[in-house]
């Protein structure tokens, strides 16, 4: 890492340029200092070349903690009726390995990534862990607020669909029991049949809204048979 006199302007190169221009472009934010950001997309594969200790793994761990405290302060107050099972649910959905190499794949964090490009590496893996590290430095660069509207207005509404990560996340039964909540209605399932025919189990299970039958589910399972239930339900109620 160059040492610079914080008192001289310095003339940046035209690689520093670019770097901060894709900053700029896809974070909103210009990076002050910079080699915080270079080590932010240092994998450690090429780090340890006389630089043990400039790798992005300890950027990673801060900027996994800063994240999940941001999403979960989203997630608090985008939902402010549903309970701390469901929260953590969609958290964990959130901040996955999945969505996360996701969204550094889309902000294309490849094109500047700093690895050994001689050995054989999950690319994939390796732009989600540079994105927690970028998440980092922006903080240390800047502010907690700051980094808090950046993943609002610069993450979340470009490269997070949540509607689509509620919709993988949520089965049909907890769906069904959101809505009933929501309109403060009574909800029961009540299994109708249970039957264990040559040790093959069939259940038929019916959902009861304020008392009233509505969908009625079977399978081999109770859950099954719930599911089903309540998925039909949701078709009635016009949710599906």
């Amino acid at each position: 890492m160059k040492f610079r006199l914080p008192f001289l302007k310095q003339k940046r190169s035209p690689e520093d340029v670019a770097f901060i221009r894709f900053f700029i472009n896809r974070f909103g934010y210009r990076p002050k200092n910079i080699e915080l950001f270079y080590q932010a997309v240092t994998h450690r594969s090429i780090a340890y070349h006389g630089q043990k200790d400039f790798s992005n793994e300890r950027l990673e761990f801060l900027g996994d903690a800063i994240l999940d405290s941001i999403i979960a302060e989203f997630l608090f107050q985008r939902f402010p009726e549903e309970d701390e099972g469901y929260l953590t649910k969609v958290k964990s959905k959130v901040v996955s390995r999945k969505t996360l190499s996701e969204i550094g794949e889309e902000l294309e964090l490849r094109s500047i990534l700093r690895y050994n490009k001689g050995r054989s590496i999950n690319l994939s893996s390796l732009e989600g862990n540079a994105f927690e590290a970028i998440i980092g430095a922006i903080y240390l660069d800047s502010s907690y607020e700051e980094t808090k509207k950046i993943i609002y207005n610069h993450i979340f509404r470009k490269y997070v669909d949540l509607n689509k990560i509620l919709e993988e996340e949520i089965d049909f039964k907890s769906k069904l029991f959101i809505w009933s909540q929501k309109r403060r209605l009574a909800l029961e399932f009540v299994v109708l049949r249970e039957e264990n025919n040559h040790g093959t189990w069939f259940y038929e299970v019916i959902v009861q809204v304020n008392s009233v039958n509505y969908g009625k589910g079977s399978g081999n399972s109770k859950k099954l048979a719930e599911q089903a239930a309540a998925k039909e339900t949701l078709i009635l109620m016009g949710e599906l």
